[in-house]
């Protein structure tokens, strides 16, 4: 007798055991996430066998664990050769039966935490409920002070009011040896954060921010690369809109180089954020904060063009979703790059970096040589210092003449 599951999925033995009535249900559930058709015959089939293991081994629903995949996977493996995915199928069967609240998300036993994993934990809380900080910022952090407090204490207990001004400096000066400038000011400023943290929370009496070292920053030490606009107009114009990835990436691009926007920011839009009747858009910025910027003509319908004929049915709200399943947005900027890289290789652009950075750069001259004033540019760039805006527009040098202020008495 066949069992049809979601229309789609035929099984030649009943489903029994104690997942019997929720396999259905989590076919759909897979389903909604974009796998293709034999991926979904593989979740199912799998979560069949995984039902009918349960019952013989006298598992109930209610005390299903992670651990009796692993323990289901080891017994499959002395019958059949186990395929790629299988683990990653169980996985999604447990998030699941949590999903449903059928069995407790905190059901997996937890190891104690290590002392400097429970330090670094309660700062990163800090860090994102009091301090409400982005989660960039807080990625790039967290880990700088668990390397901090593993060379201080290794696995230990930790003793802040133990620390001295030595032991900060020493580390600094020996980490940021093998830093780019950038991660080494990102570890000075994770740092600072953390002993004033400990100070507020009185888990030290010394101002060890103050001890952190300043890490050299010449103002505008270089030239920011820029990807000019002819450049940009060849990679637009060469970019082929035929399937839905490839209408996407188009928009993306757009995004970049119309806008400015920086990749975190494309990541993070959202469908909610798209303001069609005004004619704007929304952007989460840095440090938690929104601007609003203009929705030009031909941005609008790049992104219309893609949520139309290319973006694939998901619940997820974000714009620009994965092209494969499981239908999401994307992790993390570095998705944007990737986008940026194939696309110059595709076009044959030659461009000065492979990143997302040189759009805003090239925004901020080609404003600059319009005759946009700084504050302008800033404002379209989402800048809160004009400091920050000099540093990009500072490649058009010409054009900064201009705006120089006449020495006293008139000499130039």
């Amino acid at each position: 007798m066949k069992n049809v599951i979601y229309h789609q999925v035929v099984l030649s033995q009943p489903l029994e055991g104690p997942l019997a009535a929720h396999i259905a249900p989590f076919a759909e559930w897979v389903g909604t996430k974009g796998y293709a058709r034999y991926t979904l015959y593989r979740y199912v089939l799998l979560a069949a066998c995984f039902s009918r293991w349960l019952r013989q081994t006298g598992v109930r629903l209610r005390d299903v664990l992670p651990e009796h995949t692993a323990k289901y996977l080891r017994y499959r493996a002395r019958r059949q050769r186990i395929a790629r995915g299988d683990t990653a199928a169980l996985n999604q069967l447990i998030d699941f039966l949590r999903y449903q609240e059928l069995i407790p998300h905190d059901q997996t036993l937890q190891r104690p935490l290590k002392p400097v994993d429970q330090c670094a934990q309660t700062f990163e809380q800090y860090l994102q409920v009091d301090r409400a900080l982005a989660d960039a910022t807080v990625t790039n952090y967290v880990p700088f002070i668990r390397g901090f407090l593993t060379d201080r204490f290794g696995v230990g207990p930790i003793r802040l009011s133990h620390l001295s001004s030595d032991d900060v400096v020493t580390f600094v000066q020996r980490q940021a040896s093998h830093l780019s400038r950038k991660r080494a000011k990102l570890l000075t400023s994770a740092l600072r954060s953390f002993f004033r943290y400990a100070r507020y929370r009185g888990d030290i009496t010394l101002d060890l921010a103050a001890a952190v070292p300043a890490v050299a920053n010449w103002s505008m030490p270089s030239i920011p690369r820029a990807i000019w606009t002819e450049q940009v107009n060849q990679l637009l114009s060469r970019c082929a809109r035929r399937t839905s990835m490839e209408r996407r990436d188009y928009a993306v691009l757009l995004l970049l180089a119309r806008l400015g926007l920086r990749a975190s920011e494309v990541v993070m839009l959202e469908l909610d954020d798209i303001d069609w009747e005004v004619g704007c858009l929304h952007v989460h910025t840095k440090g938690g904060q929104r601007t609003e910027l203009p929705l030009l003509v031909d941005v609008g319908e790049a992104i219309v063009g893609y949520l139309q004929h290319g973006r694939p049915r998901s619940s997820s709200r974000r714009v620009f979703l994965r092209a494969k399943a499981p239908l999401r947005g994307f992790l993390g900027a570095s998705t944007i790059d990737s986008i940026i890289q194939h696309a110059l290789e595709r076009t044959g652009t030659s461009a000065p970096t492979k990143g997302a950075h040189q759009f805003r750069h090239g925004l901020a001259t080609e404003m600059l040589h319009q005759g946009a004033s700084l504050n302008e540019i800033g404002e379209v760039l989402g800048h809160r210092s004009p400091e920050t805006t000099k540093i990009y527009a500072k490649v058009d040098l010409d054009a900064l003449r201009t705006l120089a202020l006449p020495w006293p008495g008139g000499a130039q």
